[in-house]
């Protein structure tokens, strides 16, 4: 291919995604720009009044961070509005941005697709956590044919960015799922596909390891990590910590911590023992204390996901366990405001990059697809920049150099004898203004050799 002097780097990787949600985000109601419970309620309506359901069907949205709103929402603020509004009562199902929470109105609480849940009186209509956790997935569930071309989708507009692979965490039996998407034509992407706790006997019985392809695929879709959700989230207030949130008591007041160092240690053994690495979900500090832990424990390899709060005594424990740090620098743009009000007394130990980096840690950058865009571009952006939307920079001591943040975004490299996973680009990474690197051009992107986006032609 001639390239016309373009750059050449390893094609990316978005390392945390969940790529079934990623790909019906990008068509549902986008409420997170929102900065109230009122608000979001105005473009319910809107899009009710504006874009009517087919009867029996959900209008699902996603975005909202209610963490810093003065109102509070409900299933019967939704109710009423809709009513108010002279609109038939259709299930309303919004989803927090970070996932850890929804938000119903009644008739989806009390639709046939949740009627197994019990959650026809709910209180409130917000469910948090594991009770989120259990109804998401029963909740705007769509035709498989309708879902695979979404996916497609999703997979071409990632290969757009000059994305290669992705490890995809999606609450799902991910082996199965990406094998059939792969054996039906869906080849824009690798996929390191993920297993969870009820999933991990059946791969162990199939003898798989973290990096054993996976038949009839192509090469494309490998044994992915173990993945196991150890607290909360920074939006919910469930992220576990050592310190109270501010104006919380309680039991709860320090978070959430939904698996223990007496689960995880076992789980995790089981893994390492059977070659399979461990992708362990940690935000608060104090559930990175007791992750950390259950790696030394157990002996097991794998990677903290998210770090977002990390205590000066941990940070040098990643390099000396071999644990990655895998960490969304987006959600830091998104989080800061929040963290400034419920992390104030710790902010400097807040998405601790640089320090990870220092110390030794080897960082893998991703975006926790819905709840950030699955654009390494935007994260790499994030990390070196700290900034978003001409705001000052936020803790600009813990960015990353551009060089430090591209080697966490690929796992290849450019040279002969390499394979040709490659992202060929119209701007320098290395040189260009803030702006660019965020919306970087991507002329062409090949996987193995393969063209899967662009128009530069082929050898």
């Amino acid at each position: 291919m001639d390239l016309d002097g373009r750059p050449v780097v390893p094609g990316l990787w978005d390392n945390h995604v969940h790529f079934t949600q990623w790909a019906l985000a990008r068509q549902r109601l986008d409420v997170s720009g929102t900065t109230s419970a009122a608000e979001v309620v105005r473009l319910v309506v809107e899009r009710l009044r504006t874009q009517p359901l087919p009867d029996g069907a959900t209008l699902t949205g996603l975005g909202f961070r209610d963490a810093l709103w003065s109102d509070t929402p409900s299933a019967v603020l939704l109710d009423d509005a809709i009513a108010a509004a002279g609109l038939p009562p259709v299930p309303v199902v919004l989803m927090s941005g970070d996932l850890h929470c929804g938000w119903l109105n009644t008739a989806a609480l009390r639709s046939p697709a949740l009627a197994a849940h019990g959650l026809g009186d709910h209180p409130t209509g917000v469910l948090r956590e594991a009770e989120w956790f259990a109804a998401s997935e029963d909740v705007s569930v769509v035709a498989p044919d309708v879902l695979e071309r979404l996916v497609d989708e999703a997979a071409r507009a990632a290969a757009a960015r000059g994305v290669v692979g992705v490890m995809d965490v999606e609450i799902a039996d991910n082996l199965s799922v990406w094998s059939r998407r792969v054996q039906s034509g869906i080849t824009s992407l690798r996929v390191s596909a993920g297993v969870w706790p009820e999933h991990l006997d059946r791969a162990i019985a199939r003898e798989l390891a973290t990096g054993d392809v996976l038949p009839g695929t192509d090469g494309l879709v490998t044994m992915g990590p173990l993945k196991i959700i150890a607290d909360g989230s920074l939006n919910t207030r469930t992220a576990y910590c050592h310190d109270p949130y501010p104006g919380l008591t309680g039991p709860e007041a320090r978070g959430v911590l939904t698996y223990d160092l007496d689960r995880l240690v076992p789980l995790m053994t089981q893994a390492a023992r059977h070659g399979i690495a461990c992708a362990i979900h940690a935000i608060g500090d104090r559930a990175n204390t007791v992750v950390l832990d259950a790696f030394e424990k157990s002996g097991a390899r794998g990677s903290v996901e998210h770090a977002q709060l990390v205590s000066p005594e941990d940070v040098p424990r990643f390099a000396a366990l071999g644990v990655v740090a895998s960490v969304q620098p987006e959600h830091a743009m998104d989080d800061r405001d929040v963290v400034d009000r419920y992390w104030a007394d710790r902010v400097d130990r807040a998405y601790p990059y640089r320090d990870l980096l220092e110390s030794g840690a080897q960082l893998a950058l991703g975006s926790d697809a819905p709840v950030a865009p699955l654009d390494p571009w935007i994260s790499i952006a994030a990390a070196v920049t700290r900034a978003r939307d001409d705001r000052t920079p936020w803790h600009l001591e813990q960015a990353l150099p551009i060089g430090a943040a591209l080697a966490a975004s690929v796992r290849s490299s450019v040279a002969p004898g390499q394979l040709a996973d490659l992202a060929i680009l119209d701007a320098d990474p290395t040189t260009t203004d803030a702006a660019t690197l965020r919306t970087m051009p991507v002329a062409a992107t090949l996987l193995g050799g393969r063209v899967t986006w662009g128009t530069l032609g082929s050898r």
